[in-house]
């Protein structure tokens, strides 16, 4: 090994909570280090998840709108529309460039001191440290786990990072697919699925459920599905993949039942993620997962290894990159100020298709099995002046509020610009809000929050258009 450093607090991961929880630990005083042992900092979700598959969403949107109709309904007529996808594939680049160096600039601001390279325990709060920087010996007061998490694999399905791949090769095929099966109707096979599908390709989705979107609200899910049909996703549902196999120039895919299986050019892996928890060297110093591979903590995000903290992808609850940033800040703030916190019921979730569906607090189908009674309230895209003046007119907003104390529970959206609207739903539970609350407060006109106002009051049964 070579030489030693010290360091108060060593976290280990430059993703969502990575990066951040360094920055705030920085602002509090701590003389703070973290680990990744990529060139690119920003983790999973900036290098190739959340940011590229945004960045490819937002450009085949402008694509199929210009092909599409919807410009022609404007007024504005166009020529020859063609596609550029090498370009389209460099401006996802560039931009991913770009926030990584302003994270990286953000270390040096706040004085985080970097290491590239890959981190395994030697003690508790003793690291080795292998890669660029290395070999070195790091020590600390505390570590923080954040190394996130990757791409499941399914039983059977033969990945070879071209024809059948995860979302990491669906984000830079070097040509529109003839046909793109993606395996998985979750928010990455959906989103991917729609880049792929406004580009030209047939993109035939395959499910285990039932339904769409697992943990979305089930009835605005079921509601998304039809849209999703009208756009040109052919939806399988019920189906059990047993293999899937690269075929020279094109992938097959194989279905239990005697069902036939489906030829196409390439196939999309997206059934999940899991914890990035393995070469860590978590035997070394007693820390054990739990049956699923993630580490259990405690309310401070302390693990059952004194001085180990763990947050993010790598703990249970929901995947999400601004769920882990919460925690990042939680986690440091609790060690340095003793008080840290994360409302769990005010996370909330979006799924970036056209149109978006995003979610914030509880599901009907989560109230039910709990015994909660409740009161709903709705309103349709279709009644929103702003919303006809945009031309996107499907989806609706539907809000949740106990029977009783008509606190919000849950608000639930498919329509333009879901992830914006979501935030002021997230807000309102953090505070403890009434539907009476959102539906008393003045909402500007015409705009697309003016539904969230009306689904509110249509809680009891005062929404003015509808």
């Amino acid at each position: 090994m070579g030489e030693s450093v010290q360091h108060e607090l060593v976290i280990i991961g430059a993703g969502p909570g990575g990066y951040v929880a360094a920055i705030r630990a920085a602002q509090l005083g701590l003389d703070v280090a973290c680990i990744d042992r990529e060139r690119l900092l920003g983790g999973t979700c900036l290098r190739v998840g959340c940011i590229p598959s945004k960045a490819m969403l937002e450009s085949s949107a402008l694509y199929a709108e210009a092909r599409g109709k919807g410009l022609g309904a404007h007024g504005i007529k166009l020529g020859k529309i063609e596609l550029d996808l090498g370009r389209m594939l460099s401006r996802k680049d560039k931009e991913i460039k770009a926030l990584a160096a302003g994270i990286n600039g953000l270390f040096r601001k706040r004085k985080v001191t970097r290491y590239e390279g890959h981190a395994r325990f030697l003690e508790p709060t003793r690291i080795a440290l292998e890669g660029r920087s290395g070999p070195l010996e790091i020590t600390a007061k505390n570590v923080i786990i954040a190394t996130g998490s990757r791409a499941a694999d399914l039983e059977g399905v033969e990945l070879d990072g071209e024809r059948v791949g995860t979302s990491t090769a669906a984000l830079n095929y070097p040509e529109v697919p003839r046909h793109l099966v993606v395996i998985g109707a979750g928010a990455i096979g959906l989103e991917l699925g729609s880049v792929w599908a406004r580009l030209g390709a047939k993109v035939t989705v395959l499910e285990y459920l039932d339904r769409i979107l697992p943990g979305m609200d089930a009835e605005l899910a079921a509601e998304a599905r039809k849209i999703f049909a009208r756009q040109g996703l052919d939806f399988r549902l019920g189906v059990r993949v047993t293999g899937a196999r690269a075929t020279g120039k094109g992938a097959i895919v194989e279905l239990a039942d005697d069902e036939p299986p489906v030829e196409c050019d390439r196939v999309l892996l997206a059934v999940g993620r899991v914890p990035n928890t393995e070469g860590l060297g978590l035997e070394t110093i007693g820390l054990e997962t739990d049956g699923r591979g993630f580490i259990p903590v405690d309310d401070a995000y302390r693990t059952g290894v004194p001085g180990v903290f763990a947050i993010g992808d790598v703990i249970p609850g929901p995947m999400l990159a601004h769920k882990a940033s919460e925690e990042g800040v939680a986690c440091v703030e609790r060690l340095v100020t003793g008080y840290g916190h994360v409302n769990y019921d005010a996370i909330p979730v979006v799924v970036y298709t056209e149109p978006e569906v995003a979610s914030v607090g509880r599901t009907e189908g989560q109230l039910q099995r709990a015994g909660i009674d409740y009161r709903k309230g709705s309103f349709p895209f279709m009644a929103s002046g702003r919303a006809r003046a945009l031309g996107h007119t499907e989806g609706r907003v539907k809000v949740l509020a106990d029977a009783e104390t008509d606190r919000l529970l849950g608000v639930h959206i498919v329509g333009p610009r879901a992830d914006d609207l979501i935030a002021e739903a997230a807000v309102a539970i953090e505070f403890g809000a009434s539907a009476e609350d959102l539906g008393r407060a003045c909402h500007a006109h015409p705009t697309l929050s003016e539904a969230l106002k009306e689904a509110a009051l249509d809680v009891a049964r005062r929404a003015i258009h509808i």
